[in-house]
């Protein structure tokens, strides 16, 4: 049952893709832009030469974000079915298209927002070219922490059932998972690399758009997911279970 999850994944991560880089093209690709002819003021101020372009800009805010858009929707969509086909039936007796919904929203949660809320998305020509690769460190350890912290407190909450209600220790579980992200936060240091008299108002909407496209990805694939295996798992379960024509509740 594996393959046909992991077929059914990629085709709805490539969806996704495509979604995403409609909602980039139309929200994100100005306040790019704007960040480029802020870059390039700030050439001609201090009389910088014009850095040869390997790409040009054109193919980048089409073609290139088109293949960065999908070729991450693929890989997103992929390993969602690894995580589905794991949990599904492993954290509540619920339908594939609520565990689909139920994991696609921890996902946006623990690898956008929650990393999002110590280091936001910066407009490609935010930032020193000598730090990235310390930038990109940071940034994928705030996304361990937050899905290590959101597995930890499934678990606490589902210890925590025999001994709690189920609200309760759904409280205390949430609790936990703050107190783990917000000392994190804490200790891992800040990036501050925004240049004096960036514009606010792109900066903001650059980092809206960004949200704006996780969350479509995220939204088709756990919609688009749920869908493919309700109707994949439903029938088979039906059939083992001896009832014809049987179907299992969204």
């Amino acid at each position: 049952m594996i393959r046909p999850l992991l077929v059914r994944g990629m085709l709805v991560g490539l969806a996704a893709g495509v979604l995403a880089f409609a909602f980039a093209f139309v929200f994100g690709k100005p306040q790019v832009q704007h960040a480029i002819d802020f870059e390039d003021y700030l050439a001609r101020l201090h009389h910088e030469p014009a850095e040869a372009e390997l790409v040009s800009r054109g193919v980048q805010r089409t073609l290139g974000l088109l293949t960065g858009t999908v070729v991450m929707g693929i890989a997103l969509g992929g390993l969602f079915s690894l995580v589905f086909a794991w949990a599904y039936g492993r954290i509540g007796a619920m339908s594939p298209r609520l565990t689909a919904a139920v994991l696609a929203l921890g996902a946006y949660l623990t690898v956008t927002v929650v990393p999002f809320t110590k280091y936001p998305a910066n407009p490609p020509t935010i930032g020193n070219a000598a730090t990235i690769d310390k930038r990109t460190i940071l940034f994928l350890t705030m996304i361990a922490i937050a899905i290590l912290a959101a597995v930890a407190a499934a678990r606490l909450r589902r210890e925590l059932l025999g001994r709690l209600r189920a609200w309760n220790a759904a409280l205390v579980a949430v609790a936990a998972f703050v107190v783990v992200v917000a000392a994190a936060e804490l200790i891992l240091p800040a990036v501050h690399e925004t240049p004096q008299g960036f514009p606010a108002d792109v900066l903001y909407r650059f980092r809206l758009a960004s949200l704006g496209i996780n969350l479509t990805l995220w939204t088709t694939i756990g919609l688009g997911f749920g869908a493919a295996a309700q109707r994949l798992l439903v029938p088979s379960e039906a059939r083992r279970s001896g009832v014809p024509g049987s179907a299992e509740p969204a």
